[in-house]
């Protein structure tokens, strides 16, 4: 086991459970909130278990997850729009439930936590099929286009699987107005992908022949 690798993972996952806890039960003023540990469990958890069974099948696969350094100046502003976004959403969610601004049917935060799990389960999917994923957008020594599996449908799939996660994770809170904060990704990752398929095209063989052949980015038949 690569220990220093392992180290780093285990001080990101916990430095992000913190975060996230305190964006969250800070705003709301209190523990006592239900759908606020619902997602951090969601979250937290299949986390977790996904970064233990990439330390011990793809440690290479980890490491290019845990690196958030963009090389690309496009994509810095992207990092800091969806940073904000995140702040506010998590924020607002915590101060809905405090003042009880919407409250919505309790079966809409189990409903909404199903969503989640099963966008999670594509997430792992897609970092199943492609072993080159990164978190940043760059070209990778030896990289190939991946066109099988549900890079045959659309081009970016973990796009379709992060837009499902972070969509859902407003309502698992119990907040609409947070969801109308998180549709602000649709443009954000829209930009993100315009620059990213542009260092592709640029650098990557046979990206420009995979684009004519699936002609869908994000969503089947629609985007």
């Amino acid at each position: 086991m690569d220990e220093k690798l392992f180290a780093q993972a285990i001080v990101k996952f916990l430095c992000g459970l913190l975060m996230v806890g305190l964006l969250l039960f800070l705003p709301a003023g209190t523990f006592a909130w239900w759908q606020g540990w619902l997602l951090m469990g969601i979250l937290f958890i299949p986390m977790f278990i996904a970064g233990l069974v990439m330390m011990k099948k793809s440690p290479e696969l980890l490491r290019r997850r845990l690196d958030v350094r963009e090389k690309e100046p496009e994509q810095k502003a992207v990092i800091a729009l969806s940073g904000l976004m995140f702040l506010a959403a998590f924020i607002v969610a915590g101060l809905n439930f405090r003042f009880r601004w919407i409250v919505l049917p309790t079966w809409v935060s189990w409903a909404a936590a199903v969503m989640f799990l099963l966008a999670y389960a594509l997430y792992a999917e897609v970092l199943r099929e492609n072993v080159w994923l990164s978190r940043t957008v760059e070209v990778q020594e030896n990289q190939k286009v991946i066109d099988s599996g549900l890079y045959g449908i659309v081009r970016h799939p973990m796009y379709m699987a992060t837009l499902l996660l972070f969509l859902s994770m407003p309502l698992v809170l119990g907040s609409p107005l947070s969801f109308l904060i998180t549709l602000a990704y649709i443009p954000i990752i829209a930009r993100r992908i315009r620059n990213e398929e542009q260092v592709l095209e640029s650098g990557l063989e046979g990206y420009t022949e995979y684009k004519k052949r699936v002609t869908h980015k994000v969503i089947p038949f629609v985007w």
